[in-house]
């Protein structure tokens, strides 16, 4: 049960503004960084046997490894079609079911608790959170970028989203079901790994600017590029968890604003509500005060989130949803061994392009 928010007298303020170095719990915090190693493992590990399963699947041997089904977690955009298509249809993607499952995990976790999969679960954004702490550790900081060229950047990852959402929002059902049985979307698997075991020079230079800039900038790729996160911010946005901050009891240090990973003023507002929130719950972690700055959900006001109970509940929900999608039949592809073989050996050629879009 967490204390009753009891006003702080003037001493009292006074006091706690002039002994900030307190013990902070440490617990919650290495429950996030647990949380965040093990998915960058597994994610490490499913392209290793994904890749291994290419391999195989492209000579005449016997196939020994598995598909990983967790692989099509890089394919979002056909995610987003599948969904489209199930709401309209009630069709599910036979193709790639395990893209809209782990779509679909990442749109409740946003929804009900922040963009907490981008700030705890997303292997792309663990790598660009090291990164940019790695630029402060070697740099002794990290830059920001001034309001007249950041505002215009934020806006990117959102028209990227925007432009995405009206290809697939005004594509037919036919347009959309005729895309997923494509031979390209079936190997688009292969051609996203591609994407990374064929680099190209403009690829590499484009990851190497990326790398670059968050080395130096907080979460670059995070805050101005990408449009799941921008779709995820706009869930936690509209969800009903907030950062709440009480004024009574805020001393005013300022520690809240400058541990958050994207240069949010939580030391100025009563909520956060900002759709750039990923829930890491970082600011939590260093205010001084008890129960002056937590994460609250709307309806339960009594109570807070700490990071070990996010993370549990965030872990229970994904290996929930994994295994209903497992037995029910929605985790698997249909594609079938000898096609997806048959298709690989043609991967190369003109018959495995983009179908494009046809009006």
């Amino acid at each position: 049960m967490l204390a009753p928010n009891v006003p702080l007298d003037a001493r009292q303020r006074s006091n706690q503004k002039h002994s900030l170095e307190i013990p902070l719990d440490t617990r919650g915090w290495r429950m996030r960084i647990s949380i965040q190693i093990v998915i960058l493992i597994l994610t490490l590990a499913i392209g290793l046997q994904f890749y291994l399963y290419v391999q195989q699947a492209g000579g005449d041997g016997a196939i020994t490894v598995h598909r990983p089904p967790g692989v099509e977690g890089f394919l979002p955009i056909g995610a987003l079609m599948g969904w489209k298509l199930f709401v309209t249809t009630g069709i599910w993607d036979p193709v790639h079911p395990a893209a809209m499952v782990i779509f679909g995990f990442a749109g409740l976790v946003c929804l009900f608790f922040r963009k907490a999969f981008c700030g705890w679960f997303c292997p792309v954004g663990t790598v660009s959170e090291w990164v940019w702490k790695l630029g402060r550790r070697m740099a002794g900081k990290n830059y920001r970028l001034p309001l007249w060229l950041d505002l215009p950047l934020l806006s990117l990852k959102y028209l990227l989203l925007g432009f995405f959402v009206w290809v697939i929002f005004t594509m037919s059902n036919r347009e959309v079901l005729a895309f997923l049985d494509s031979a390209y979307y079936k190997v688009s698997d292969v051609k996203m790994m591609f994407f990374f075991t064929r680099m190209t020079l403009l690829t590499g230079i484009v990851l190497t600017f990326l790398s670059v800039a968050s080395f130096f900038i907080r979460n670059f790729w995070c805050r101005y590029l990408c449009p799941y996160g921008a779709l995820m911010g706009i869930l936690a946005w509209a969800g009903p968890t907030r950062i709440c901050r009480s004024g009574d009891r805020c001393i005013g240090c300022g520690r809240c604003t400058k541990a958050c990973h994207f240069d949010l003023p939580v030391d100025r507002k009563k909520h956060i509500r900002s759709p750039e929130c990923s829930g890491c719950m970082a600011c939590t972690r260093v205010c001084p005060v008890d129960n002056t700055l937590l994460m609250k959900t709307s309806g339960f006001k009594k109570k807070a989130w700490t990071p070990i109970s996010l993370g549990l509940t965030i872990c229970i929900l994904f290996a929930g949803l994994v295994y209903t999608a497992r037995i029910t039949g929605h985790w698997q592809t249909r594609v079938s061994e000898p096609e997806f073989r048959m298709l690989l050996k043609k991967i190369d050629s003109p018959l495995i392009t983009h179908p494009g879009i046809r009006r």
